[in-house]
């Protein structure tokens, strides 16, 4: 039988499991993942960067882009040093575009402002840029044992069910409710250790066990606590009653090749805004309609240009469907073209590219 334990003041009048810091942490120690490359550190530097690249995105990904981040920036002084366009074409591939600008601004502020040394609280490290109060409580518990829990999107998750919390997660005045329950959950009296494995439990739970859809109840080694899988209403926790709106759009891709050099063609691209999608990126210049992208050529070249297959891509709030119209120069001839720049096929790897840009491309530099 699980027992009670005293709740923060502001969390209502919730009963909080006592076991479930305990069991929680000896599964993480038993079962949990431990093979990471950002585990088993106390350097803030790379938890951070770690927790930044897992924002929204699978381990899968980040494996392959956290030890090449890290070759070229391997402590927080690296990265503030580097250039804008060196940090932008690491991070390319991996989206959500604004973590990499606030990744760079972050470190030049530590090492402007903080002499290149990390805060040790949650609470300084929430007055860096980029760095909210979840990743802030992680840094915090990962590295110098803070007794302040996470709470991103599968935490939350993991929570509702376990307590059945029945706060619309939609508005932030449950969120801050559930937090504060967060806070009540917390092991007692809990070693450096005992918080590196909780914390980490947290997230190995949410991420292997407790799944959107289809929790594998029978593997969760709190299921005898959770209050949804005794009523059998996991798929009804948690509840957020606002769903995102999905934008549907249309762009036209200018794709400018140049391949007088056999042996090295190269593109014309232009660099995004610095707001919006994909913004600070290089691409191809885009169009709302093939209207203007003809508009914006000489007559002369409206001709030659070659429809490629659209390209559909997901963003957050917007479902983009690409259409690369690829213009291929008579060689030795310079044309009038839109604002931009020529970038050798040689040199893309070198630029920060939006995903399918990048690959549509690389397809056609040979």
């Amino acid at each position: 039988m699980s027992r009670a334990v005293v709740v923060p003041a502001d969390a209502g009048d919730a009963v909080l499991p006592s076991d479930f810091a305990p069991l929680l942490i000896e599964w993480q120690r038993r079962a949990g993942r431990s093979g990471l490359p950002w585990q088993h550190t106390r350097d803030p530097y790379l938890v951070w960067l770690s927790e930044v690249m897992l924002q929204q995105t699978q381990v899968s990904s980040v494996l392959s882009y956290y030890p090449r981040f890290l070759a070229r920036c391997p402590d927080v002084q690296a990265l503030a040093s580097a250039s804008s366009d060196e940090v932008m074409a690491l991070w390319s591939g991996l989206g959500y575009y604004s973590r990499a600008r606030n990744l760079h601004r972050c470190a030049q502020v530590v090492v402007r402002d903080h002499g290149g040394v990390f805060p040790r609280t949650a609470e300084g490290l929430q007055t860096l840029p980029g760095i909210g109060a979840s990743t802030a409580a992680a840094i915090a518990a990962f590295c110098y044992g803070e007794r302040i829990s996470i709470l991103d999107g599968n935490v939350r998750r993991v929570l509702s069910r376990l307590l059945a919390f029945e706060g619309d997660l939609a508005q932030q005045g449950p969120q801050r409710e559930l937090w504060s329950l967060a806070q009540g959950l917390l092991p007692v009296g809990p070693t450096l250790d005992d918080m590196t494995a909780y914390t980490q439990g947290l997230m190995d739970l949410g991420a292997t066990v407790c799944a959107r859809s289809k929790p594998t109840c029978d593997r969760c080694p709190v299921r005898p606590i959770c209050q949804a899988h005794a009523t059998e209403q996991t798929q009804r926790f948690p509840i957020k009653t606002r769903r995102l709106v999905r934008r549907f759009e249309n762009w036209w891709l200018l794709v400018v090749r140049d391949a007088s050099d056999a042996a090295q063609p190269r593109f014309w691209l232009e660099r995004r805004p610095s707001s919006g999608i994909w913004a600070g990126l290089y691409c191809p210049p885009v169009y709302a309609d093939e209207a203007a992208l003809l508009a914006a050529l000489p007559e002369s070249l409206r001709g030659r240009l070659e429809a490629l297959e659209p390209v559909a891509h997901s963003l957050t709030h917007r479902e983009l469907r690409l259409h690369p119209l690829l213009l291929q120069l008579p060689a030795g001839r310079v044309q009038p073209l839109p604002p931009g720049q020529w970038v050798n096929a040689s040199d893309l790897a070198a630029h920060g590219l939006p995903a399918p840009v990048r690959l549509l491309l690389q397809s056609l530099s040979h």
